[in-house]
């Protein structure tokens, strides 16, 4: 055993990457994929959490973020080799325009939940108050300067994303009415491409009281509580 452990340290990360995830390929192979496609903010880890508990296998956001590239392109080839590795997926770039189309096309039998806020403004309010706390000093958003000096997935990542995702300039990261739009245009779109499969997509505010049992029946599973933990609160 020790000398297992001796040996596994000279592993290259990279090469210990790719063997975890050829066998969590085995682990998915064959079985559905369920997506999430709501925004950051609208309940994402909360719902990954309960995906978790229902014993899907979670894909690595990590690896899914550093893709971002790729869909700034609209390439998508390494992201389909990515969610074979997995059951299911969320946040970004699944969260992006264009992503959940393209990996429909490819799964065809998979599930879609695009989770929802109450309205714009309150997605809108946590967005602010969630930024403000990671990158900004607590009270106001963060600046152009503090999302390129962010170090999250890489330096600069923040600013990058929200440049190439949210229709923002420099000069306007977080102005309200392209904000608002952005939200409201991403659930129109959704729903419209899903328009004629509504046993395809399910969509849900998990504040409402029965979205835990609407949920249950989408991927016909049990319902092991009454509601949805609530985390990451913002």
């Amino acid at each position: 055993m020790n000398q297992l452990k001796s040996f596994k340290k000279y592993i290259p990360s990279s090469l210990k990457r790719e063997l975890k995830n050829d066998f969590n390929s085995l682990r998915a192979f064959g079985k559905q994929k369920i997506f999430c496609i709501g925004l950051n903010k609208t309940g994402t880890t909360s719902l990954k959490k309960e995906m978790a508990h229902q014993g899907y296998l979670i894909g690595n956001q990590r690896q899914s973020e550093l893709l971002f590239d790729d869909w700034v392109k609209r390439d998508f080839s390494r992201l389909i080799k990515y969610c074979r590795t997995a059951q299911f997926f969320q946040d970004a770039p699944f969260s992006y325009p264009y992503t959940y189309i393209a990996v429909d096309q490819y799964f065809k039998d998979s599930k879609f939940i695009l989770t929802i806020r109450d309205d714009a403004e309150e997605w809108y309010n946590s967005l602010i108050r969630f930024h403000s706390k990671m990158w900004g000093d607590g009270k106001k958003p963060p600046t152009a300067e503090d999302l390129k000096k962010a170090n999250y997935v890489y330096v600069g990542f923040p600013y990058h994303s929200r440049i190439h995702v949210n229709n923002v300039t420099e000069d306007n990261l977080y102005d309200k009415d392209i904000l608002v739009d952005y939200y409201n245009t991403h659930n129109k779109n959704v729903k419209d491409y899903f328009r004629h499969r509504p046993n395809d997509l399910l969509v849900i505010n998990l504040k409402e009281k029965d979205s835990y049992s609407r949920f249950c029946d989408f991927l016909k599973i049990e319902q092991k509580k009454d509601f949805f933990p609530w985390e990451n609160k913002t």
